[in-house]
């Protein structure tokens, strides 16, 4: 599951798209197998920010002791900190979905979905006629 969430994928069914109809716009289900974004947890936003926190802090931390290691004993700051701060701006861009379904994956497996998790989705080749409405 965290190796679909990664690759921005949806943990439960390995849908694409998932739970994104565009590189920040999400949707409240999965476009495949109709997992809800939000499954009655106040405050869901806070662990993906950690996973976006843990993801981004990572490689910053590494690319700062091996920047201070290769430049040791005079340890330019100003490029220092243009890359460290390009890095810092544009890792939790680029790491939003993921950091997102990551989350998603922690809290699947932490508590397993339930049939009331899930929305009908109506697939192209459906009969309109044979599609609930919630």
């Amino acid at each position: 599951m965290f190796s679909r969430g990664s690759f921005r994928r949806c943990p439960w069914c390995a849908g694409r798209g998932a739970f994104f109809l565009g590189w920040f716009k999400k949707a409240d289900h999965c476009q495949s197998c109709g997992l809800q974004w939000r499954r009655g947890d106040v405050g869901y936003e806070l662990g993906a920010a950690a996973i976006t926190a843990i993801i981004t802090f990572g490689p910053l931390v590494l690319v700062l002791g091996g920047m201070v290691a290769i430049t040791w004993p005079e340890v330019e700051l100003l490029p220092m900190y243009l890359v460290l701060g390009g890095m810092a701006v544009l890792l939790p861009l680029i790491t939003y979905g993921s950091a997102y379904l990551i989350w998603q994956s922690i809290d699947i497996v932490m508590r397993p979905p339930t049939p009331d998790d899930f929305e009908i989705v109506a697939t192209v080749d459906s009969d309109p006629a044979d599609i609930e409405l919630l």
